[in-house]
């Protein structure tokens, strides 16, 4: 018995901390929706009761670090499961990248064993789970674009955005996300008008998407990698219509409504940053 399942990238089109809860995390509103960049994960049944991980980057963990061996283990300790499991990890999304891959994968392979193992679970209790192993996982089991509250884990749908392009260019480096929230001063930051952003979503505005583009946590990642703040600042020169970086960083995405000026963009952008991508949202009706 085998499975694959594709497990796409998200973008944060607004992202705000509103303070540090006493366990460490921040209470956070992230508005995220996914692109249709995808790693694909493929699950096959195997002797044993173990979990095996081979990736096609060979600086992805391929053990209990990984998150989508994180994923099969806790299903196959909740739910008493004596089956063995090799997954295969293609990998698309770049590695620490503020695009959710790692989460997304751990998403993909809850849902794909919850089939083929025949567990029977809904996506509620498929996002529930999720939550135990990343705050993103579970904002990734359902896909779409969601409003994220709490640490990331509570997660209300909301509509697709209009459809447009999405140009993601990631510099040659990682970002710890612990480190820059934890160089974060929530008291001292200009939040992100979450509700207008919403608005603009629900009405289909392009342009009231791009003018409430917002993410506390970038001032923080600019400052520590002027590498990051120059892609921006090139993207936003090549003629992008609204540009952000994604999570923690350090991908950068520009949304571009017109395909005549798609190429101008990615074509810019080649020059500074070998890692640089030209997708679409995904809207609800794609999915």
């Amino acid at each position: 018995m085998r499975c694959s399942v594709k497990a796409p990238a998200k973008i944060n089109l607004s992202l705000d901390a509103i303070r540090k809860r006493d366990d460490g995390f921040h209470e956070v509103e992230m508005i995220m929706t996914m692109v249709d960049l995808a790693d694909r994960i493929d699950l096959t049944d195997i002797e044993g009761d173990r979990i095996t991980v081979d990736v096609s980057e060979g600086f992805v963990p391929n053990d209990h670090r990984n998150l989508a061996y994180q994923a099969a283990a806790l299903l196959k300790k909740r739910y008493n499961i004596k089956r063995g499991v090799s997954i295969y990890i293609t990998k698309r999304i770049p590695v620490a990248a503020g695009l959710a891959g790692g989460s997304s994968d751990a998403a993909a392979t809850l849902k794909g064993l919850n089939q083929l193992w025949n567990i029977g679970l809904s996506l509620d209790e498929l996002a529930d789970l999720g939550a135990e192993i990343g705050s993103d996982v579970s904002f990734c089991v359902y896909g779409g674009t969601a409003l994220a509250t709490g640490r990331g884990e509570i997660i209300e749908a909301i509509p697709s955005p209009p459809s447009c392009w999405v140009i993601l260019a990631k510099p040659p480096i990682g970002v710890s996300t612990a480190d820059v929230y934890k160089r974060l001063n929530v008291n001292a930051i200009q939040h992100a008008n979450t509700q207008e952003m919403i608005r603009a979503i629900t009405n289909q505005n392009f342009k009231g998407i791009c003018d409430n583009l917002h993410n506390v946590l970038e001032t923080v990642t600019l400052d520590m990698h002027p590498e990051v703040r120059n892609i921006k600042e090139q993207m936003i020169r090549f003629g992008a219509d609204g540009v952000l970086m994604s999570g923690s960083g350090p991908t950068v995405f520009g949304l571009v409504e017109h395909e005549s000026r798609l190429h101008r963009v990615y074509n810019g952008l080649r020059g500074f940053c070998q890692d640089v991508f030209a997708v679409r949202l995904i809207r609800s009706s794609d999915t």
